[in-house]
């Protein structure tokens, strides 16, 4: 599974680069991405659903430089306010965690995002596009 992971991070363009931001002792590392941008193989592995109308957000959190477990939670929105409860799907690899939640990408727009990781807050936002 980590395999598949890196992978992931490999296939993906450079404008789903990951980003990170500090919460207090944590790193939290996250993503958003098209998910046509999966490998099929990852995809299947990790039970999300390859389409161009989908996003799929990425969480990783660190602590002292070690991949931590965390409580994650949150909701995607459009500038308008119409939103989308995230449900994320935690992945384990030996000791990598990560999480990864899909949601609908309706239209090209600039959704936020509004995380809690740990009961701290992280928002960010992010256009994304739908393919065909």
């Amino acid at each position: 599974m980590r395999l598949l992971l890196i992978a992931l991070c490999l296939s993906l363009p450079v404008s789903a680069a990951e980003r990170m931001q500090r919460l207090g002792y944590l790193q939290v590392h996250y993503s958003a991405f098209n998910a046509s941008y999966l490998q099929p193989q990852i995809a299947q592995a990790s039970g999300l659903v390859r389409s161009g109308k989908q996003g799929v957000l990425n969480i990783s959190v660190l602590r002292a430089g070690k991949s931590s477990p965390a409580t994650v939670s949150g909701e995607v929105k459009n500038v308008l306010g119409h939103g989308h409860t995230l449900t994320f799907i935690e992945q384990r690899e030996g000791e990598f965690v990560s999480y990864l939640a899909q949601f609908p990408i309706p239209s090209r727009e600039v959704l936020l995002f509004n995380l809690q990781v740990n009961g701290q807050r992280l928002d960010f936002n992010q256009e994304l596009f739908p393919e065909p």
